[in-house]
């Protein structure tokens, strides 16, 4: 599913996508940057997504350690330009996308999801769940139960 909740990407998209974030990791491992930014930067390009016209092309990306991340995307979408003009040397499309980078976000949210799971309460619940087969709703009813609150 696509990031915007819109209909989901066509094989196609996909397709010139990953090749764009292949091509993409090569060109930012091989440096040759004018911005000291970029060229100190290891950065992780985790996904990119393309238009469904092809035209237009999101490159999420991260830095290694997750550091400086604003800095980061803010120094690419300057290099912008150039990044596009040494990928139509990379790859072979009538049409190379306009590119926009983005800070890539899903670690923190995975991190994020890590610490709620890893909670004791939580914990419990899910323990409590594995102990009773057929209860799927039992951790929601044992967790409003131990708030003091009742479902409606």
């Amino acid at each position: 599913m696509s990031r915007s909740g819109a209909k989901p990407p066509s094989q196609r998209q996909l397709r010139v996508g990953e090749e764009l974030r292949h091509a993409l990791a090569r060109l930012l491992a091989q440096g040759g940057f004018r911005d000291p930014e970029l060229n100190e930067a290891n950065i992780t390009v985790t996904e990119v997504q393309v238009s469904p016209d092809l035209r237009n092309a999101t490159a999420f990306v991260t830095p290694l350690g997750g550091t400086a991340l604003a800095e980061t995307v803010t120094a690419l979408n300057r290099a912008a330009g150039f990044v596009r003009s040494r990928l139509a040397a990379e790859v072979r499309l009538r049409y190379l996308p306009r590119l926009q980078f983005a800070a890539d976000r899903s670690f923190d949210n995975a991190m994020r999801l890590q610490d709620v799971l890893s909670r004791p309460r939580v914990q419990r619940d899910l323990e409590q769940a594995e102990a009773e087969p057929g209860a799927d709703d039992a951790p929601l009813k044992a967790s409003a139960n131990s708030d003091g609150h009742h479902g409606s």
